[in-house]
Parts: C-alpha cells; sequence; structure tokens
C-alpha cells in the first residue's frame, strides 16, 4: 500500500492518524476550535464547511481556510458533506462541484473530501485538487444501514479508480454482523488496495471500529474536542489512549 503525507501527517503507516472535525457556524467560533484542537493530540483539522453559515457567500470559505492555516501547523481537511449522506444544507450536485472548483483555486488547506456518488463532473475536481497538490480523499456514508461486504469492498475500489488518495467508508450497523461486516471489508480490501483506507461502522454499536483501525487496515479515526460530526466518535484524549493500548508496536 502507498503512504499519503500531508505536513507531518503520513496515512498507511503507523497507528491511524485523529482527526478533529469543526462544525461551527460563524467564522469566530470555527477559529477558536481550530484553536482548541490544535492544543490536544490529534494529527489533523477537518472544517465542515456545509455548517458555515458562509459557506455560500464568494470567497468567504477560501478566505478563512487561509486565516485557519496561518493559525495551526496541523494539516486542515475540507468536506462539505451533503445533506443525503449526513450533511447539514442543501446544495445541487453542480452547486457542489462549482463550491469546490473556487475553494481550490482560491483557497489555501491539505486535503480535500469528495463524494464518490456526487453527479457532475468529479474527474475534473480531482484533476484541480491534485494540480494544485491537494490530496483527495474520496468517501461515502450510509446512515440507514450496513451495505454487503462486497458492496463495501467494491464502493472502496472504485474510489481508488477514480483517482481518490484516500478511500473513506462509514455505514451504519443494525446490529453486531453489521459491524463484523465493515470490519472484515475493510481487511478485505486492505490487503488489496494501493490507496490508504479510513472506515468505520457508526453509532455506540460500531465504536469498536473507530479504534481498531490498525489491527483492520482503516488508517485514521475522527476524535472530538468539541462536536462531533457523527454518532460514535470518541474525545481525542480517549481515542488516543485506546489506540496506544492497542498499538500493535
Amino acid at each position: 500500500m502507498n503512504t499519503v503525507t500531508v505536513g507531518n501527517c503520513t496515512f498507511g503507516e503507523g497507528q491511524p492518524k485523529i482527526i478533529v472535525p469543526i462544525v461551527a457556524t460563524n467564522k469566530a467560533d470555527v477559529l477558536a476550535e481550530v484553536n482548541n484542537a490544535s492544543q490536544v493530540n490529534c494529527d489533523l483539522i477537518e472544517w465542515r464547511i456545509d455548517h458555515f453559515d458562509q459557506v455560500l457567500e464568494d470567497g468567504a470559505v477560501a478566505s478563512l481556510s487561509k486565516e485557519i492555516k496561518s493559525q495551526t501547523q496541523l494539516p486542515l481537511l475540507i468536506t462539505f458533506r451533503s445533506k443525503r449522506e449526513g450533511g447539514v444544507k442543501e446544495l445541487s450536485d453542480d452547486g457542489y462541484i462549482n463550491l469546490y472548483h473556487q475553494i481550490i483555486e482560491d483557497g489555501q488547506f491539505d486535503l480535500i473530501d469528495i463524494e464518490l456518488f456526487m453527479s457532475g463532473d468529479v474527474t475534473s475536481l480531482i484533476k484541480a485538487a491534485k494540480d494544485k497538490g491537494i490530496k483527495v480523499i474520496m468517501c461515502n456514508h450510509d446512515f440507514n444501514a450496513t451495505p454487503a461486504e462486497a458492496e463495501i469492498i467494491n464502493r472502496l475500489t472504485e474510489m481508488e479508480d477514480k483517482g481518490a488518495d484516500i478511500c473513506k467508508i462509514a455505514v451504519m450497523p443494525n446490529d453486531s454482523d453489521d459491524v463484523l461486516t465493515l470490519l472484515s471489508a475493510t481487511n478485505k480490501r486492505y490487503k488489496e488496495a494501493n490507496a490508504p483506507l479510513i472506515t468505520m461502522s457508526m453509532g455506540q454499536l460500531g465504536m469498536i471500529s473507530r479504534v481498531s483501525g490498525e489491527l483492520f487496515g482503516s488508517s485514521a479515526s475522527f476524535g472530538t474536542v468539541n462536536e462531533a460530526s457523527a454518532p460514535g466518535q470518541l474525545p481525542v484524549s480517549s481515542l488516543r489512549k485506546i489506540q496506544n493500548d492497542l498499538s500493535l508496536n
């Protein structure tokens, strides 16, 4: 498997990296949460811009991304999560593509999250990001169920085939068998993949998947400092301790 390095953070080697989501709605709170995240033992910040109240104002995200980067040495991931995959704002697929192109052109950040099932010219979006040296995390989220093992593997494979640097899937378990399905799919794909994986089974039922990535092949997990961005996320301090206790090295 290839590794992916942004700043001092390398996906695909060692313990899973800890990503802190920022879900504040206004500029002052975004910067405050970035400052809080920079004080804890995490590896990367994800700014969930679908929560940001100025996200659709021309240049607002790009401008604030530069302020964030001036405030922290941590790598910055920018994500607009569509409402159909668990986000908070409605935005057409064309609007999503156009917003991302503008942010890529004018912003300052290290990684961008692109949804696998987004329609429109995703190929040009991936190329635009890579031309700017921005790494692409391609993702898929199912907040209702856990697809079959083969389907999870197929989606992760399709992400890599589309040019993703890192492939991510998050699913909702309805029983313990669903959690095992996600872990098994991760392990099988990990043995064949070139791109690092980020996988998780959400909620309390799937919490074990958020701390066992080093064993099964997931290269990152999400930990909270303030508000969680998805069900089942652990505080950074707890997540780091458990990862250290479970470390294979």
